[in-house]
């Protein structure tokens, strides 16, 4: 009976190693992703940038004129992918190249991620595609700027 006992706690805590080094592994793949958007933008490498996005991407931002009417923008992956290649993040010196990823979720295929750049705050929706997570959503927004 013991040996049945200490057979099943072995097992048991196996199973939980191996879920854990599972879900680490997981988390690093997604956290990768976010740092591959981030610092491709940074870079100016186009490459970097395609290679964290699904092609389905919608990249938002809510912008409010003046007069306080609200709109939508949208901005696709291809756009993202010809700004990176434009060398537009490259401009952002390196000491201030902030790229803070915090994973606030992950439930099986579906991650929720908040970035920190420089200039603005991206909250992610990234998904596993066929092995692979990508960016499939993001809602941004700019930081204040400073005084």
């Amino acid at each position: 009976m013991k040996t049945i006992t200490l057979f099943a706690a072995l097992f048991i805590a196996f199973a939980s190693l191996s879920a854990y080094g599972q879900a680490a592994t997981e988390q690093d793949a997604i956290k990768r992703t976010a740092l591959n958007y981030a610092e491709g933008w940074y870079e100016g490498d186009a490459d970097k940038m395609e290679s964290a996005l699904s092609t389905d991407l919608a990249k938002r931002i809510v912008r409010t004129n003046p007069q306080g009417q609200s709109m939508v923008s949208q901005m696709t992956a291809l756009a993202l992918v010809q700004g990176t290649r434009g060398g537009f993040g490259k401009q952002t010196a390196k000491a201030e190249q902030q790229k803070d990823v915090t994973i606030l979720d992950v439930m099986g295929n579906a991650a929720t991620v908040k970035l920190e750049m420089h200039d603005w705050v991206d909250y992610m929706h990234i998904g596993k595609v066929n092995g692979k997570w990508v960016i499939i959503n993001v809602l941004w927004e700019m930081k204040p700027k400073k005084q």
